[in-house]
C-alpha cells in the first residue's frame, strides 16, 4: 500500500515523522512486512535517530554543519542562496530512503528510536515523502 506524507518544516533541523509512518502502517493492515519511505527532494533527507533527548539531534546537526559549512568558495551551485549546495551535499551524505521492518503491525524501532525528516535548508519547506508498506 502506498501512502503520501506531507511535512511542513520550520527550517533546518530534524522533524519527527514516526507517528505519521506508524499511521501508514496501521492503515495498511500489514502485520508482518516492510515499510519503505523515500523523500522526494534533494535538499532534505531521512534518518533514524534518538528521540528521547533533543541534545542528540542538536549535536548531530552541529556536527554536519561543521563538516559541510555554508560559504565554501568552491561551491558554484548557489542560485538559491548560501545554504543551497551544502543542503544537497548533506542529503547525499545521509539517506533519502529508509526501510523499517513491520512486526505485529508496528514499526520495529528500538526503544529510543524515531524516524526523522532532516531539513537541510534554513527556510521551511513543504516536503513530500512516499511510503510503501507491504507484507
Amino acid at each position: 500500500m502506498i501512502h503520501h506524507l506531507t511535512v511542513q518544516t520550520r527550517g533546518k533541523g530534524l522533524h519527527e515523522i514516526t507517528a505519521e509512518l506508524q499511521d501508514a502502517v496501521r492503515s495498511s493492515g500489514v502485520a508482518e512486512g516492510l515499510c519503505t519511505v523515500m523523500i522526494q527532494h534533494t535538499s532534505a533527507s531521512l534518518t533514524i535517530q534518538e528521540n528521547a533527548d533533543p541534545s542528540a539531534a542538536r549535536d548531530l546537526e552541529a556536527w554536519l554543519d561543521r563538516h559541510v559549512p555554508e560559504g565554501d568558495p568552491h561551491f558554484t551551485h548557489t542560485h538559491e542562496g548560501p545554504d543551497d549546495m551544502p543542503s544537497h551535499i548533506k542529503a547525499a551524505l545521509t539517506a533519502t530512503t529508509l526501510s523499517i521492518p513491520v512486526v505485529r503491525g508496528v514499526l520495529a524501532l528500538g526503544t529510543w528510536q524515531g524516524v526523522y525528516l532532516w531539513e537541510h535548508r534554513r527556510r521551511g519547506s513543504l516536503r513530500r515523502c512516499v511510503a510503501h508498506v507491504g507484507g
